[in-house]
């Protein structure tokens, strides 16, 4: 009988974790879900939206999601959207919050901005449909009144005015010109008025680009300087968009010579985009990409990054031989000269071969002395040495590859200013360095550690 109290007192907790379980807590999600619900802007997802319109002082944009989830203008024309946009849109729409409701259209709409709303939002998800009328800012930063058609209730809502006001056709069409990834391109070719250069990405794994000149001379790449220039091109957008008819085909007479004629070959077949800056005065730039296809305004800056020289596209490292085909550089300076011998991965002196060298300080100079680079050309051509201290170097390396053969050779003459004047195996002329490599010279003892002297920074 003693254990009768216990049983029916677990009875009793079990009826009533039943009960909290099954009764109270389906009850109390249901009511935060409605709670949530009648916050909620849109009674549906991103996902689920298949459509929008979006009318403002301009007219009205039909907007509509393909099968393969891309969206494309419907109207006032048919072209590709700047999904971009219309997803930022959709994202503000969707996590919009209600904050209170403030009236209802019966109520003069003029306090809200509503009586002429800035914008109109119809949003078509299958066969759901909300249209949100957006009016003047609330009280608060960031806060906008709306007019929801479905129950007519004017909403103070925490949807930012960036998001709706001053959209315009420009904003929701593609205004990307090319269609193109960096990791996707073989070849470029830059096409001037009187001379033309031939870019090849020799990698196998186009992931990771190796690129090469092909025309006019066979030689290696400035691998950055490419690259820039790719990300123009991916990023190229148009500042307005000319579609066909009289204004393109007055526009369209003006443009003669193109300033620069770019060809990307990808897989899936070549792209061209011609740049023309028909006005010299005002400055615009002008792009065309089909001979009856739309003309783009972009930005005149793009002309000049896309204006290379040949020398801006070479790699500039003037020694001409990279770390690893190194066998043996011999240095050669007016208070210091050695010569350094790569044996199975590590520095030593020839002289000295049996003493162990601090490799972080050999490494170190070693890569200074091989990717040194030319900051300006002073003669294109070969040229006389001496009025620049070239005849009698301040300092000479002179790299010798694997199989015996010189790889690369760098003189460093005169200084001006805080450059210095140079020569390499790489680059026919004469050009400026950073003068700085002549302190980065490391001398015998601090190469063996044998100085107390600070090394070379």
């Amino acid at each position: 009988m003693r254990y009768w109290s216990s049983i029916l007192m677990a009875v009793i907790l079990a009826g009533l974790g039943a009960y909290l379980y099954f009764v109270e807590l389906p009850a109390q999600q249901q009511e935060e879900t409605q709670r949530s619900q009648a916050k909620q802007l849109l009674p549906f997802s991103d996902s689920a939206i298949t459509g929008l319109a979006i009318t403002t002082s301009q007219g009205v944009v039909h907007l509509t999601k393909t099968d393969s989830g891309t969206w494309v203008m419907t109207a006032p024309l048919q072209t590709d959207a700047d999904s971009r946009e219309v997803e930022a849109l959709l994202r503000a729409l969707v996590t919009g919050t209600v904050s209170r409701t403030v009236a209802d259209r019966s109520a003069p709409l003029a306090p809200f901005g509503l009586d002429q709303p800035i914008t109109t939002v119809t949003v078509t998800a299958s066969s759901q449909q909300e249209t949100l009328a957006i009016g003047d800012s609330g009280p608060l930063s960031n806060t906008l009144y709306v007019l929801r058609e479905s129950d007519g209730a004017v909403l103070l809502t925490d949807l930012a005015p960036k998001d709706f006001i001053g959209k315009s056709l420009m904003t929701f069409r593609r205004k990307e010109i090319l269609r193109v990834a960096q990791n996707e391109i073989d070849r470029v070719r830059l096409t001037y008025p009187s001379t033309e250069i031939v870019l090849y990405n020799m990698a196998q794994d186009k992931s990771r680009p190796s690129w090469k000149i092909r025309y006019p001379i066979e030689a290696e790449a400035d691998q950055t300087e490419v690259r820039s220039l790719l990300f123009r091109l991916e990023d190229l957008k148009a500042l307005s968009i000319i579609d066909p008819g009289p204004e393109r085909d007055t526009i369209a007479k003006r443009l003669t010579t193109p300033h620069v004629k770019v060809t990307i070959h990808t897989p899936a077949g070549d792209q061209t985009v011609r740049f023309y800056q028909p006005d010299s005065q005002s400055g615009e730039a002008i792009a065309e990409v089909t001979p009856d296809g739309p003309l783009y305004r972009v930005t005149p800056s793009i002309i000049k990054g896309l204006t290379k020289d040949l020398f801006d596209l070479q790699d500039k490292r003037l020694l001409g031989a990279n770390v690893e085909d190194i066998a043996i550089l011999s240095v050669k300076a007016r208070d210091r000269s050695y010569v350094l011998i790569n044996q199975q991965g590590e520095w030593v002196l020839e002289d000295q071969p049996e003493r162990k060298l601090r490799q972080e300080i050999a490494d170190l100079f070693v890569s200074r002395v091989v990717n040194l680079q030319a900051d300006a050309r002073v003669v294109k051509q070969a040229t006389a040495l001496a009025p620049y201290g070239l005849l009698e170097p301040r300092a000479e390396f002179v790299a010798t590859g694997k199989d015996g053969r010189l790889a690369g050779k760098l003189a460093l003459g005169n200084l001006s200013g805080n450059l210095v004047y140079a020569t390499g195996h790489r680059l026919s002329g004469i050009y400026q360095v950073r003068s700085d490599i002549l302190t980065q010279i490391p001398s015998k003892a601090e190469l063996l550690g044998d100085s107390q002297e600070t090394a070379p920074r």
